[in-house]
């Protein structure tokens, strides 16, 4: 990784983005930074499943592409280790979840540079297997009246780590697990970028 200190004020960082899914999240990141409103770049793209929309998205944007099936790998730890492997192949400088099914084992050298975004405000509705619809259905249920996002940096366990930064929007009382997905993706949007920015300038 390129050497760290106060030019990361002018340094632009580069990203890791590791999904699983249909890749929207990484899309709003990279046209975000193409069009200048995120001081960013997307470095490469890791996919833990051969069959996710996000891998033909990723290569549409003419983005490198590392297809690292986990049930291709023993365990979280050999797994874990390819996938760091390809960000430092690509140099990044920090590594992004955006809908990152798998759990990882983060290196030393990337502690605190691992982030991740939930469509929830954590610490409900987070967890094993609380992801996607799951959570949108979750918060319906309980019949809360608030939910939003949240971006947190990633330790080695399903959503906890340090919270960096949380959006928050009402729940509506003809809400679907639909048009709620739609009014947090609204928010992440906006929150991940901040949040990237936020924790580059605190490295």
């Amino acid at each position: 990784m390129p050497d760290q200190g106060p030019q990361n004020e002018a340094h632009k960082p580069r990203l890791a983005v590791a999904l699983s899914g249909g890749g929207t999240t990484l899309v709003n990141l990279y046209e975000r930074s193409v069009h200048g409103t995120f001081n960013a770049e997307v470095a490469c793209v890791v996919a833990s499943n051969s069959t996710c929309k996000g891998i033909e998205r990723a290569k549409n944007l003419g983005l490198p592409v590392h297809v690292l099936p986990r049930k291709q790998f023993d365990d979280k730890h050999a797994f874990s280790e390819a996938v760091f492997a390809a960000c430092r192949e690509a140099n990044a400088d920090l590594v992004c979840l955006a809908g990152f099914l798998s759990l990882l084992v983060i290196p030393d050298d990337y502690a605190g540079r691992v982030l991740n975004i939930h469509p929830s405000l954590l610490p409900r509705f987070g967890g094993k297997g609380m992801h996607g619809r799951h959570v949108h259905e979750a918060v319906l249920a309980a019949g809360e009246t608030e939910s939003g996002c949240t971006v947190h940096l990633a330790d080695n366990t399903y959503d906890t780590g340090p919270v960096v930064l949380q959006k928050r929007c009402p729940v509506l009382a003809d809400d679907t697990p639909e048009t709620l997905a739609e009014r947090v993706f609204g928010l992440e949007c906006a929150a991940y970028p901040e949040a990237i920015e936020r924790v580059w300038r605190a490295l």
